[in-house]
């Protein structure tokens, strides 16, 4: 039954106002713990997405495509402050600390913009990497980890398990400190 039913029907039997708001509040606030909350998901035996809370706010690196996805590469302050710095290219690593996040959404043509334009529809997953050289020693000091999101349950799920799941993928670039994207020119 839908809140303004159950509403209905207590008004009906002269259930008084106080006692209608409060049963109308205790189903929504029930209805609202259902939602999942996505800092409490975490890759088995590795990665919590809570470890990258604010993640949303984080600067942009840079955009890239993939087939029908496209994406956007998020640094965390320490991250862009070694970019800012010459990281990598000019021979050091990023620090401990550093972070990056990588947002997929699944691709549509813009009905709004005047010329053919791609732009971002239902997100896909999200992956992230952080660097830390004492819990990560085994895969160049960095943490790996992707959450897969269904847009039917509004709800993310961990992929595989522990943190190298992107470590085989990255050693590609390990003269790059095992990151992929670059810091485009503003």
């Amino acid at each position: 039954m839908s809140p303004i039913s159950t509403v209905s029907v207590l008004m009906s039997k002269n259930i008084p106002a106080v006692v209608t708001m409060g049963i109308l509040l205790a189903g929504l606030s029930s209805m609202a713990l259902a939602t999942q909350d996505k800092y409490t998901v975490q890759v088995p035996s590795g990665l919590a997405f809570s470890e990258f809370r604010g993640y949303e706010a984080w600067q942009t690196v840079a955009v890239s495509q993939s087939g029908d996805l496209i994406e956007v590469i998020l640094a965390n302050p320490v991250m862009i402050d070694a970019y800012l710095a010459g990281v990598p290219n000019n021979g050091r690593n990023f620090p401990d600390g550093s972070k990056m996040a990588k947002i997929h959404w699944k691709t549509k043509k813009s009905t709004e913009a005047p010329a053919p334009t791609t732009v971002p529809d239902t997100l896909h997953d999200i992956d992230f990497m952080v660097k830390d050289s004492k819990r990560f020693p085994d895969t160049g000091a960095w943490g790996y980890a992707q959450f897969n999101y269904a847009a039917a349950s509004d709800a993310f799920t961990p992929e595989g398990r522990g943190t190298n799941c992107g470590y085989t993928c990255h050693t590609i670039v390990k003269a790059k400190d095992y990151v992929f994207t670059a810091y485009g020119k503003r």
